[in-house]
């Protein structure tokens, strides 16, 4: 069938794959490097308590039939590899069925690390990776066409990103309607980045202009994806263009990447595609149909947006094929943090020797400015935001930390920026206390060198020891 493939999109789907692939490896050296202190056997939360209580048709996983830190840590490392494969262009030198057998493995091990991975792993782009992996399985390789109704799909998944997020805004904060949210989220947003105090101390004008530009981008802008070409190639750039805006102005993890990555087969790169075979009449059979099951899967997410209840950031399904999307409904007006502190002495006073725990990302010291880590992920210091909202959402995570930190255990360290206790010296107590943080002016940062303020705004947790149990002194 000659309307089936779309053979002018074969450097587009080319340049999507590859950076597909790019963001899988970052997501599984995410998972890699951090599983051992936050879902491991010893971790805050560990993956066998978890699967004790959840059955395998809520969460499905390699995990719920057995689980260990060395099968952990094989699934993620086999997911780098695997994506490293894919970046090299394994995918072309196999049979179709193979390729889309190669791109399954790396959804289906990542789908197996979300589903455990709990608090840790309740962010946005985990799902958002996981639809865009399983649409990509139906894309081909070089034996055939780009599917004109895959490229249709990967539209509409960019589509419920993009307007689903200026839906949320639009029905959330009023700061939004009123175009004023930017005089605070660079300054409010969970880890800001190396760029963000500049972004804050932007001239008010210019932050509505960010604002109203953000609102037609998500809100007028991806209707004309589904328009013909140029319109749709010139409405996919100006959502890069914005993504990229994004990625300056603070650290999102791989959000603003993915989404690039789903802008990308929306352009038609100039090239002359080259003579392909037909494509199987197995192929065609498979791709229609699990593009019959999406768009029926679709239902809700729409009725989501189209609801005045919308939610953000849900997956409908335990496999995660379509979800709803959006973030920021409400901006935060002041920036709390929380920050934890040992001691060495044996009986905890207020002004006693307590040493502050530096994080790699979140801030703490206000002398040290932000640094670019996304997309990498820092998930332990993305919760500690959270944590500084409210402690309703700091749990019982929250506890095991500081049980992990009197332990002066290594691999909850290893999240760590610095730890002011040597490996053989543990802290007596740990507490934590509640800051306010504001950027330094222009003044101020050339006076003391130093891009935060902070207030103390109360105790967040009374110092604590171990008595073979965390609990309060």
């Amino acid at each position: 069938m000659e309307w089936f493939t779309a053979p002018d999109y074969w450097v587009g789907r080319l340049v999507f794959q590859k950076a597909l692939a790019a963001v899988y490896l970052v997501a599984f050296l995410t998972a890699a490097l951090q599983f051992r202190a936050l879902i491991g056997e010893r971790g805050m939360l560990p993956v066998p308590r978890f699967v004790e209580r959840v059955p395998f048709r809520r969460a499905p996983s390699l995990f719920q039939w057995r689980y260990s830190d060395r099968l952990f840590a094989g699934c993620a490392w086999t997911g780098c590899a695997v994506a490293v494969a894919l970046l090299a262009g394994a995918d072309a030198l196999v049979p179709l069925w193979a390729a889309m057998l190669l791109w399954l493995v790396p959804w289906a091990l990542y789908l197996s690390i979300v589903n455990v991975g709990q608090t840790w792993y309740g962010f946005g782009w985990e799902s958002l990776l996981l639809e865009t992996g399983f649409v990509a399985v139906f894309l081909g390789n070089d034996e055939v066409a780009p599917p004109v109704v895959v490229l249709f799909l990967l539209r509409w998944l960019l589509f419920r990103v993009e307007f689903g997020a200026g839906l949320i805004k639009m029905r959330g904060d009023e700061c939004w309607r009123k175009l004023t949210c930017l005089d605070h989220h660079h300054q409010t947003q969970p880890m800001p980045g190396p760029l963000s105090w500049f972004f804050h101390h932007l001239p008010k004008p210019l932050h509505r202009v960010e604002v109203a530009a953000n609102h037609v981008t998500q809100l007028v802008v991806p209707f004309l994806l589904f328009t013909p070409q140029p319109v749709a190639g010139v409405a996919a750039a100006l959502m890069i263009v914005t993504q990229l805006w994004l990625v300056l102005s603070g650290n999102f993890s791989w959000l603003n990447w993915i989404t690039i990555v789903l802008a990308l087969p929306a352009v038609r790169f100039p090239s002359r595609p080259p003579a392909l075979p037909g494509t199987p009449l197995w192929y065609e059979a498979v791709v229609l149909a699990v593009a019959a099951l999406l768009l029926a899967l679709s239902y809700r997410p729409v009725a989501n947006m189209l609801s005045r209840q919308q939610v953000m950031n849900r997956s409908f399904d335990p496999l995660h094929l379509v979800n709803t999307y959006g973030a920021f409904g409400s901006v935060s007006r002041v920036r709390y943090e929380v920050v934890i502190e040992g001691t060495a002495d044996e009986v905890p006073r207020p002004d006693g020797d307590w040493r502050e725990y530096e994080f790699k990302g979140k801030p703490g010291d206000p002398r040290r400015w932000p640094r670019q880590f996304a997309p990498y992920h820092l998930r332990l210091d993305w919760m500690m935001w959270f944590a500084a909202l409210s402690p309703a959402y700091a749990g019982t995570w929250f506890a095991a930390l500081v049980e992990r930190l009197l332990e002066n255990d290594r691999n909850t360290l290893r999240l760590l920026r610095r730890s002011p206790f040597p490996p053989d010296a543990p802290p007596r107590h740990v507490r934590a206390r509640l800051f306010r943080y504001r950027y330094t002016t222009w003044r101020e940062l050339r006076e003391t060198g130093a891009c935060w303020e902070r207030t103390y705004v109360r105790e967040y947790l009374p110092p604590t020891r171990l008595t073979g149990t965390a609990h309060r002194s």
